[in-house]
C-alpha cells in the first residue's frame, strides 16, 4: 500500500525518485449571495455563508499550503439582497460577490444561469473585478466563434499540472431574455466537454483533469435543442475527467461512475446557500516526474457546524452596513400576515397579492404566478425592502403573452397535473410528495419543482383532484362573471422565467412552440417584478392583503381534510 501525507515526499532507490502529492481541492456552488452569516431577508443569524466556508479554508491551508485549490460553480450573484444592492442599486461599487472571491483568494469560477440572468452589465463588470479565471468553455461568442468566457485553466502544484473545465448549463434560452444573453449561445455540455478535453489533453498535457459544471446531476428540461442536467451524463460519455463538481439543482450528491475506459470518476454536489462545500482529496504518485498512479476521493462536508471567520466579516462590515441600511427602509405597513404556505392547499393572500398587481400594472385579462419559496412570510406591521425578497425571490420580469383560452387551461392542466396527486379515496395525499426530496432546495419534500405550480387569477375554476391528469381544470368563467371561451384570445400575465418558457408549462402544457413565444409578447416590464411590487407598496401606503377565493381543490369532502393532513406532515404544524 502506498502512503501519502499533505506535503510531498521522496523515497529513493537505485533505479528511480519517487514523489507523493496530495492536493485538497474544495468546491462552492450555488452561493446566492450568502457571503455574510446574516439573512438580510428575514434579518436573523445565517446557518452558511462564505464567512463559515473560510474558516475551514484558512484550517486547510495551515495544512496544505498551495496544495489547496478553491473553486467556485456559479449563481452567486442573485440572492440575497446583498447582490441586488451591488447589481442595481449602488452598480459602480465593486461587486461583492467579486470581492469575496478575491478575499477568499479561488483559484477559478464557473459562470451560472443565474449570473447570466443579471444581464451583460453587470456580469461584464464582474467578470473584470474577478480575479481568479471565470470558466465557461461552452459559452461562445457569435462573433468570434470562440469561447467568450476563459474555457480551462490549468494550476500546477509540486509538479502537478491540473486543468479545469468549465461548463454551463444550455438551458438558457428556455429561461431567460434574450437581451441578457445577446451575442451568445450555448453548446451541449456533452459535445463541448469531448471537445475540450481532446484540446487540453493535446495543448496542456495535464495530470488531472477537473470539470466545474453549472448543470445538475441528471434530468431537467430536456429538448431538441440542449439538455439542462448533463453531469452524469457527461461523466460517463466522456473519457478524461477525474472529477467533476458540479451545481444548478440545489441539492447535494455524491457519484461515482465509469467512463468509456472504464475508469471511475467521482462527482460531487454540494447543494446551495454555502451549507455544505464539495471536498475532494487527489493523491498522485510521481516517479521521475512523472505520474505513475493517482487516487480521487472526496465527499460532502457541512459547513454550517463551523465557526464564523470573524476577520472576514470585519473586513467586510461597511458593506454589510450599506446593504443593512438598504434593506431596512420601511416602504409601507401591512394590516395583516400573509404566508406562502398558504399557496401551495389553495388560492391565498400572498399569492393572490402578486397575482393582483401583476394584473393592475399591466391590464393584463388573467395572471399566472407560482409561489418561489417554502415558508416565507410578510408579517403584520411595518413593511421593509427586505419583505420585497420574500414577497418576490428573483429578478424576473414582467411580461404579457397573448394565450387562447384552451391554452390557458392547458397550461394550469400541466401545473396542476405536477402539484397534486389523483385522489383514489378520501385518505389518500392530495399534495404529490416525495419524502426522500425533503431537503431539495427547490422542491421541499414536493415530487417536482415547486416554483412551476402555477396557479391564475382573473378566472374563477376548480381542480377535481379526482380526475385523471390533464383533466382536472374546469374554468367556470372570468372573474367579473362573463363567460370564459376557449376559442378566444386572452392577455395573460407572467414572470420572465413562465414567458420564456421556463417550466415547459407554456410549451409542453399549452402547446405554444418555443420560438413563437416571443411573438406572443405584448408587453415587458424594463425593469425586474420585486421594483414594481414595491413601487406599487410605496403608492398604497398601507396594504390588506386577501384571497382572491377564485379557485379551489374539489370534492370539498375529500379535498378539505386531505389538506389539513398534508399541510401537517410538510410543515409539522
Amino acid at each position: 500500500m502506498i502512503l501519502f501525507c499533505a506535503t510531498s515526499d521522496f523515497s529513493y532507490n537505485a533505479m528511480a525518485q519517487t514523489k507523493n502529492v496530495e492536493l485538497r481541492v474544495i468546491e462552492t456552488s450555488d452561493v446566492h449571495g450568502c457571503f455574510f452569516p446574516y439573512d438580510f431577508i428575514d434579518r436573523r443569524p445565517l446557518k452558511g455563508s462564505l464567512a463559515r466556508v473560510s474558516t475551514y479554508v484558512k484550517q486547510l491551508r495551515q495544512q496544505y499550503g498551495d496544495n489547496l485549490l478553491l473553486l467556485d460553480n456559479g449563481d452567486i450573484l442573485q440572492g440575497q439582497p446583498t447582490c441586488y444592492y451591488c447589481n442595481y442599486v449602488k452598480p459602480d461599487m465593486e461587486n461583492v460577490a467579486a470581492s469575496v472571491i478575491n478575499y477568499l483568494k479561488y483559484d477559478a469560477e464557473t459562470v451560472g444561469n443565474h449570473d447570466i440572468e443579471t444581464g451583460h452589465a453587470v456580469y461584464d463588470k464582474w467578470v473584470r473585478e474577478v480575479k481568479c479565471p471565470m470558466l465557461a468553455a461552452n459559452v461562445i461568442d457569435l462573433e468570434t466563434g470562440n469561447p467568450y468566457f476563459t474555457p480551462y485553466t490549468i494550476l500546477e502544484r509540486e509538479g502537478i499540472k491540473i486543468a479545469v473545465i468549465g461548463m454551463l448549463t444550455p438551458a438558457i434560452p428556455n429561461w431567460l431574455n434574450e437581451s441578457l444573453w445577446s451575442g451568445l449561445r450555448f453548446e451541449s455540455v456533452v459535445t463541448s466537454s469531448k471537445k475540450w478535453v481532446k484540446q487540453v489533453k493535446e495543448k496542456e498535457h495535464p495530470d488531472v483533469i477537473i470539470g466545474l459544471f453549472h448543470s445538475g446531476r441528471e434530468g431537467g428540461i430536456k429538448n431538441e435543442d440542449y439538455e439542462e442536467d448533463e453531469t452524469l451524463k457527461t461523466a460517463k460519455e466522456v473519457s478524461g475527467f477525474d472529477l467533476i463538481f458540479y451545481g444548478h439543482d440545489h441539492t447535494a450528491h455524491k457519484d461515482i461512475v465509469k467512463n468509456p475506459e472504464g475508469k471511475h470518476v467521482l462527482c460531487l454536489d454540494p447543494s446551495s446557500n454555502a451549507l455544505m462545500v464539495s471536498e475532494a482529496k487527489i493523491k498522485v504518485k510521481l516517479e521521475n516526474g512523472k505520474v505513475v498512479e493517482k487516487k480521487v476521493e472526496g465527499d460532502i462536508v457541512k459547513v454550517s457546524a463551523f465557526d464564523v471567520d470573524q476577520e472576514f466579516v470585519d473586513f467586510f462590515q461597511p458593506q454589510i452596513d450599506s446593504v443593512k441600511a438598504y434593506v431596512d427602509r420601511v416602504i409601507g405597513r401591512s394590516e395583516t400576515t400573509i404566508r406562502v404556505r398558504d399557496s401551495y392547499f389553495g388560492s391565498s393572500a400572498f399569492s393572490d397579492f402578486i397575482h393582483n398587481l401583476q394584473l393592475k400594472m399591466t391590464g393584463a385579462d388573467i395572471s399566472f404566478n407560482a409561489p418561489l419559496t417554502y415558508d416565507s412570510e410578510i408579517k403584520e406591521g411595518d413593511v421593509r425592502i427586505s419583505d420585497m425578497f420574500n414577497l418576490y425571490k428573483y429578478e424576473n420580469q414582467v411580461y404579457v403573452l397573448r394565450m387562447t383560452g384552451e391554452e390557458v387551461r392547458k397550461h394550469l392542466e400541466m401545473s396542476y397535473d405536477q402539484w397534486v396527486t389523483t385522489m383514489k379515496s378520501p385518505d389518500d395525499h392530495i399534495m404529490l410528495m416525495d419524502e426522500y426530496l425533503k431537503n431539495d432546495q427547490q422542491r421541499y419534500g414536493f415530487k417536482n419543482l415547486a416554483f412551476n405550480f402555477d396557479s391564475a387569477a382573473g378566472i374563477i375554476y376548480e381542480v377535481d383532484v379526482t380526475k385523471p391528469d390533464g383533466e382536472k381544470v374546469h374554468i367556470l368563467s372570468m372573474a367579473d362573471g362573463t363567460p370564459f371561451d376557449e376559442s378566444k384570445w386572452y392577455k395573460v400575465v407572467m414572470n420572465s422565467y413562465r414567458g420564456n418558457g421556463g417550466g415547459e408549462l407554456l410549451t409542453r402544457g399549452a402547446g405554444i412552440p418555443h420560438d413563437e413565444l416571443a411573438k406572443r409578447r405584448v408587453y415587458e416590464s424594463e425593469k425586474d417584478q420585486r421594483y414594481y411590487l414595491t413601487r406599487e407598496i410605496e403608492k398604497m401606503g398601507v396594504i390588506s392583503p386577501k384571497a382572491n377565493n377564485n379557485w379551489h381543490f374539489v370534492p370539498e369532502e375529500w379535498t378539505a381534510p386531505a389538506i389539513q393532513r398534508d399541510m401537517k406532515l410538510i410543515y409539522g404544524e
